[in-house]
């Protein structure tokens, strides 16, 4: 009895869902929740001076994307670069373009990489660079579920955790072309996201995601509460890309200007 009381005290302290922000109209309107999501996306909230990783390495290749972390003194990260004591995870799916990780790790910067395209489970490339064959998901294989079998490679960011005895992650970057959304979540809900310093994602919004639900603009409230959740986290908005490559798109419509696209950088303002 006692260890049932126990159970039901531990699932109340559980968070099942992220809080969802009032509808940014009196009437639910997907242009109004578009709008104020879009300027969200597109709106420094704090500035950063250093952003360039070159200034710190001896590798002169350009990184494709504007993986943009922040290298001012008031945060940690320079401070832990330079005394070789930084941890960069990176989530991706097939990615050629690991110059940011190359660059990172050539700091100095313990760098993991996580594809499940990798040929072997565990491959160390260099001093500091590690390539792992996991994929990052917002909930574990059930080994109960003969469906599951097929993801034993997709664990939780925690459970990984937990598994390589990580306790802080200084930079954690994320390209999962839309599992994203429901990664940032599981991060949100776990409290994960106390436990790094610096969060890179590339975010897709020309479809809702993956086992995103709901009408047009229930989806975009959707969007707009997480990330809203990560700033009552102390996460500020630092620098923020629109892809022009990409399509011009915003769920599945040419609208509002926007990119299907945009790499978004904060940096958690409590971080030690």
């Amino acid at each position: 009895m006692p260890y049932l009381q126990e159970f039901f005290l531990y699932l109340q302290t559980i968070r099942w869902h992220v809080d969802l922000q009032p509808w940014a109209s009196p009437t639910p309107s997907l242009n109004y929740e578009a709008l104020r999501f879009l300027k969200y996306i597109t709106t420094p909230q704090v500035s950063c001076e250093h952003m360039n990783m070159n200034s710190l390495t001896d590798n002169s290749k350009t990184i494709k994307k504007p993986w943009s972390v922040c290298l001012d003194d008031r945060f940690s990260l320079v401070h832990r670069i330079k005394s070789k004591q930084c941890r960069l995870y990176s989530l991706g799916l097939s990615s050629d373009d690991n110059q940011f990780e190359i660059s990172m790790a050539n700091s100095g910067c313990e760098v993991h990489r996580f594809d499940p395209s990798i040929k072997s489970a565990h491959i160390q490339e260099g001093q500091h660079l590690w390539n792992h064959r996991l994929s990052i998901d917002w909930r574990d294989p059930n080994p109960a579920i003969a469906a599951h079998k097929l993801r034993s490679h997709r664990k939780k960011l925690g459970t990984i955790l937990n598994e390589f005895g990580h306790q802080k992650i200084d930079v954690l970057k994320a390209d999962m072309e839309s599992a994203e959304w429901k990664i940032l979540e599981n991060l949100i809900l776990e409290d994960i996201v106390e436990q790094i310093g610096q969060l890179v994602f590339e975010v897709h919004i020309h479809w809702p995601g993956f086992e995103v639900s709901g009408n047009d603009s229930t989806v975009v409230r959707y969007w707009y509460s997480l990330l809203k959740e990560l700033e009552l986290k102390d996460f500020r908005l630092f620098h923020t890309y629109k892809d022009l490559l990409k399509p011009q798109m915003f769920l599945k419509k040419e609208a509002f200007n926007a990119s299907s696209c945009y790499t978004l950088s904060w940096v958690n303002t409590r971080w030690k």
